[in-house]
């Protein structure tokens, strides 16, 4: 099992706030530092060693498992999210996964539910965007980057969500019932990836999955959970050759009257899904995010427009890839950064920080850090003098 510590704080900075908490298994052996990661992760170097301090005992690990299912219902939209969510339970154990919410279980999760890549982090929960340059750390915007498929007419919903180590991902997965019945078997589904590409640090991407097995048509209203703040975003539909797309210009105001400014262009959606009886349906929602160095005043609309110029190339460039590319090249380059050679053994001292604990400090490490030598646009004289620092 792949692990780290929790020295987060430094590689953190101003990001959101989180704490972790620890049961009674695990001890760590091996290097810490993930030498991908290049200098700027320098300040994690103490994390394995930190994860000790600060961290408490968590529920028994034998009585949640035998509690997983249990305290469950058997029949309609319970039963259906038991069915779509039956491996979690195999992963959690593996230490491949961490549960973010699910009906009538407290949280294991302690700090945000985030996706990051070390220039934005995203809280899916809260639906917030945060941002960086290289001389700012993390700053909280005004725009809300997760797209809300809200059902219209449906009799009972139930939703779990976990985050997933290994993948750099958070899932979300939602039961619906049109009408009660005891059946589960026309429930309708709705499974969510988040997750802030590792090797396209402008790139967030929300996958969405809609399988409608009963006999009535599911229709969902496509919206932001929460609108947009005042006048500090405008947004604008963008058309390039043949494509079309949103995109949303706005500020972040910082200390000394400066400001960052956030070019966001994302994936044009209907207002409205329907998903015909016996069917499925298939979403990814691509948005490229691009931020200024802090400016003064005088100078946004100049800088505003390299920002959009940039926004709209790697917009049609990440368009034209098929998602399950987009997807996989994410994937490989976590899962490698993951695997860190970070080695633990089974021991019984109730002060040593979980598995539970050692991961999640892992994968916030990760989400703050940025990765400089996987990034396809670093070239390879760059890469290599990044290399010479470690």
């Amino acid at each position: 099992m792949q692990a780290a510590g929790s020295g987060v704080k430094d590689c953190m900075r101003q990001g959101p706030a989180m704490t972790s908490r620890s049961c009674d298994c695990d001890v760590i052996t091996g290097p810490a530092l993930i030498p991908a990661l290049g200098p700027e992760a320098a300040a994690c170097n103490g994390a394995v060693t930190g994860a000790s301090r600060g961290a408490r005992k968590a529920a028994d690990g034998s009585l949640f498992r035998s509690l997983w299912y249990s305290s469950h219902p058997r029949n309609g939209p319970g039963a259906c999210l038991q069915t779509q969510t039956k491996q979690w339970k195999t992963l959690a154990d593996r230490g491949d996964l961490m549960t973010v919410s699910f009906p009538g279980e407290e949280s294991k999760l302690q700090g945000p539910a985030m996706v990051g890549n070390g220039f934005l982090l995203v809280d899916v929960v809260k639906n917030n965007l945060w941002v960086s340059s290289a001389s700012v750390p993390f700053r909280m915007t005004d725009y809300s980057p997760v797209i809300n498929m809200k059902s219209s007419g449906a009799a009972a919903e139930v939703r779990a969500s976990a985050l997933f180590y290994k993948e750099g991902l958070i899932r979300s997965v939602r039961c619906l019932q049109m009408e009660l019945t005891d059946s589960h078997h026309d429930c309708v589904s709705v499974r969510e990836d988040f997750l802030a590409h590792r090797s396209r640090p402008h790139l967030y991407i929300q996958r969405i999955h809609i399988s409608n097995p009963s006999d009535k048509v599911a229709v969902f209203d496509v919206s932001s959970q929460k609108p947009f703040s005042g006048a500090k975003f405008s947004t604008s539909v963008e058309k390039v050759q043949d494509r079309q797309f949103l995109l949303s210009s706005g500020r972040v105001s910082i200390e000394d009257g400066k400001s960052i400014l956030v070019v966001l262009a994302t994936k044009k959606l209907l207002a409205r899904v329907q998903v015909p009886p016996k069917s499925e349906f298939d979403e990814t929602v691509l948005s490229v995010v691009y931020t200024s160095e802090p400016i003064d005043s005088g100078k946004l609309e100049e800088n505003f427009s390299k920002l959009r110029e940039s926004a709209k190339k790697e917009m049609l460039e990440v368009m034209r890839m098929r998602p399950d590319d987009l997807y996989s090249e994410h994937q490989q380059i976590w899962s490698d950064l993951f695997v860190s050679g970070i080695e633990m053994r089974k021991i019984k001292d109730a002060h040593t920080p979980s598995s539970d604990t050692i991961n999640i400090t892992l994968y916030y490490i990760l989400s703050f850090s940025l990765a400089p030598l996987v990034d396809p646009l670093v070239s390879n004289e760059e890469r290599e003098r990044k290399w010479s620092f470690l």
